[in-house]
């Protein structure tokens, strides 16, 4: 769960990509970068941290050009190490620049085969850099002159090396702006335009909010296997590149990644989550006809949509419970237990009004580790509820993801091996629901029929690449949990070489 962004423009660009990625920022707080292209060079700003903290006044002058990509970033493969920032380099062939929202779920082997085979060095753990050097070998086996038919079969051979979900944009120097989508679609990316009098100007972004922000008129996602190409003079080129293409988008970005004003494979976040509220109601209607819940309360922010509209079909009261501050990170992808029990208690304060001496139905988006819902129902009981009872916008999460999101190892995940009613006690709610995968999906459906589709393998354990097994799991479970986070964070990860996260580079 990254977010991205390109721009080609008629005039310097590194101020609309800072107003994007602030509005990207919900994708990912742990670092951000932004790469620029001009006369030639490329200029360069990347670091951890938030992007108004990272970007400061002498930043920006520096980051000239009419050409840039932007990152924001939480880790999912390799560390939170700052050499791990996007967006990445490579001068062969021609200078390139890429940033990548994903998780290449061969990336193993294709490290090998890019040191035994392209003679190409990664310096990173970072899948996004292997993802950029297999772009920039399929790409140098083009020859000095490029054109759309090239950088298109360049991008036909990256989906045929590469597996997984993955959206990503890149710079090629001289040349224009490219994007590709993996073949299924898993992860989203959408492009537009805008025209300031004296040409067209292209956005590409992982969210239609960056183009709002800037102005943009969005076009449309690209489909699943397509790549598209922006050349110099802003004409857009696009082309299906995958052999099998098939859209399969996660459906996790609807219930929770998104923003809501956002619109993702033509269903409006808003609208999935309304219906995700509706079907929710349904459910507790039906399980529970003579209910007692006196007030619905959401876990802000995400799961506000979905709690206003199910306490409306349920006839209930509505109120906010609670005050968030702000400034605290989205607590499921901190990298520690420790960290996130921490941050549930600073992020959230309950309103005592609002609790006291009633039955509370609370409603969240999903329940992942169950760290943030338990110390919630606690603040609620504390507050003075009667009963405390829990609600999910999201069946239960038993799978970990291996399309770039970085939900943990399997037995971190408190649905994983137990029953819901198991989950409900786990955390200590008097009574819990949650939703039905069916009616998740009915509730994209209702606001776009044509997706027929969708990664729901967080859900029901069905990766829809094929080619995940046991035994990648069980690697992926030893480098997720918070055993290894914890190891990394202090330093058992090491980078060879060096990084200069805030320079030209010359070609």
């Amino acid at each position: 769960m990254c977010g991205i962004v390109g721009l080609l423009a008629k005039q310097t660009v590194n101020q609309a990509i800072y107003d994007a990625l602030t509005v990207l920022q919900h994708r990912g707080q742990d670092a951000a970068g932004m790469m620029t292209w001009s006369e030639g060079r490329f200029l360069l700003r990347k670091s951890n941290g938030l992007v108004r903290d990272v970007f400061h006044t002498r930043h920006m002058a520096r980051l000239k050009g009419n050409v840039g990509i932007g990152h924001v970033r939480y880790p999912t493969a390799g560390s939170s190490s700052e050499a791990e920032s996007q967006p990445f380099y490579v001068n062969s062939p021609y200078g390139i620049s890429l940033a990548h929202n994903g998780n290449l779920t061969n990336s193993d082997q294709l490290k090998q085969e890019l040191f035994s085979s392209d003679l190409r060095h990664i310096n990173t753990s970072s899948d996004s850099e292997v993802l950029l050097n297999v772009f920039a070998h399929e790409l140098g086996k083009q020859g000095p002159h490029l054109e759309p038919g090239d950088i298109f079969d360049a991008v036909r051979r990256v989906y045929r090396r590469c597996r997984g979900g993955y959206a990503a944009v890149a710079i090629i120097n001289g040349f224009g702006l490219v994007a590709f989508r993996d073949p299924n679609g898993i992860r989203p990316v959408v492009f537009g335009t805008r025209d300031e009098g004296n040409g067209q100007e292209v956005m590409i972004a992982s969210e239609s909010v960056a183009l709002d922000v800037g102005g943009f008129e969005l076009h449309r996602d690209l489909a699943p296997g397509e790549a598209i190409f922006v050349d110099m003079e802003g004409n857009i080129h696009t082309q299906s590149c995958a052999d099998r293409p098939s859209l399969a988008p996660c459906i996790f970005e609807h219930v929770y990644l998104a923003r809501p004003d956002s619109i993702l494979d033509g269903a409006y976040v808003y609208g999935t989550r309304m219906q995700m509220g509706r079907k929710l109601g349904d459910r507790i209607r039906s399980e529970w006809p003579e209910h007692d819940i006196d007030v619905v309360i959401p876990i802000p922010d995400t799961s506000r949509t979905s709690a206003l509209e199910l306490a409306q079909h349920l006839g209930v009261t509505y109120r906010e419970g609670f005050m968030k501050n702000r400034y605290i990170g989205r607590t499921f992808i901190m990298p520690g237990q420790t960290q996130r029990k921490k941050s549930v208690r600073q992020k959230l304060n309950a309103i005592d009004i609002e609790f006291k001496g009633k039955n509370v139905l609370l409603v969240d988006d999903s329940i992942v580790r169950g760290t943030t819902c338990k110390q919630i129902i606690q603040m609620a009981r504390e507050a003075g509820a009667n009963k405390v009872y829990f609600a999910s916008a999201a069946p239960p999460v038993r799978y970990p993801n291996v399309y770039g999101i970085d939900m943990p190892a399997a037995t971190e995940l408190i649905a994983h091996g137990r029953s819901e009613a198991e989950v409900g006690e786990l955390i200590g709610a008097d009574r819990i629901f949650y939703q039905d995968l069916d009616d998740l999906k009915a509730a994209c459906r209702e606001v776009n029929p044509e997706l027929a589709t969708f990664d729901c393998s967080v859900f029901d354990g069905r990766y829809i690449t094929g080619d995940i097994d046991a035994g990648y799991l069980s690697a992926l479970e030893a480098s997720r949990n918070d055993a290894a986070k914890q190891q990394q964070s202090t330093g058992g990860h090491a980078l060879v070489g060096m990084h200069n996260q805030d320079d030209d580079i010359d070609d």
